[in-house]
């Protein structure tokens, strides 16, 4: 048994990390863009020509998901996957790279949800005042911030692990 884990348990730990990184902020982004999608529905059933500002509002939270999905990649990029020598990453290392891929799982499940919420009440000040919907963009705009810091956390814990 000690045998198989030094052996696979690296590699099993590394791939949670990288499946957490893009399950978890793809999960957010489905929520996140599906509440933008339902608010937006609403407002484009009364004035379909702002289709194209309730579209733009929708994907801002979807935006989470990508960057987990680059974390996802960059992993198993750098647990050698691509290159045929995952079996030789250490239990140590596959910790790390678990770890690593928190920030943006994490970041990436919440921020995305509190992300469409801002999006949501911007749809709202689309429908009462159409000329300020630039003002809900960049409050939007203010939490993905946050989910760019973590993708940063990740890639650069990622990038340095020595394996």
């Amino acid at each position: 048994m000690a045998a198989f884990i030094e052996q696979f348990g690296g590699m099993a730990l590394g791939l949670l990390g990288a499946g957490l990184a893009a399950l978890l902020a793809g999960i957010g982004s489905a929520k996140g863009t599906g509440m933008v999608g339902e608010a937006g529905a609403g407002l484009l059933s009364e004035d379909p020509s702002k289709s194209g500002k309730v579209m733009i509002l929708q994907i801002i939270p979807g935006t989470q998901g990508l960057y987990g999905l680059v974390i996802w990649f960059w992993a198993i990029f750098r647990m050698g996957i691509f290159g045929g020598t995952a079996d030789t990453v250490s239990v140590i290392n596959g910790i790390r790279i678990f770890v690593a891929c928190l920030p943006m799982a994490f970041v990436g499940l919440f921020s995305a949800i509190a992300q469409a919420r801002v999006a949501v009440s911007s749809i709202n000040l689309l429908a009462k005042k159409p000329d300020d919907w630039a003002k809900g963009m960049i409050l939007c705009i203010t939490v993905e911030f946050y989910a760019i810091l973590a993708l940063l956390a990740s890639f650069l814990m990622i990038l340095f692990i020595k394996l």
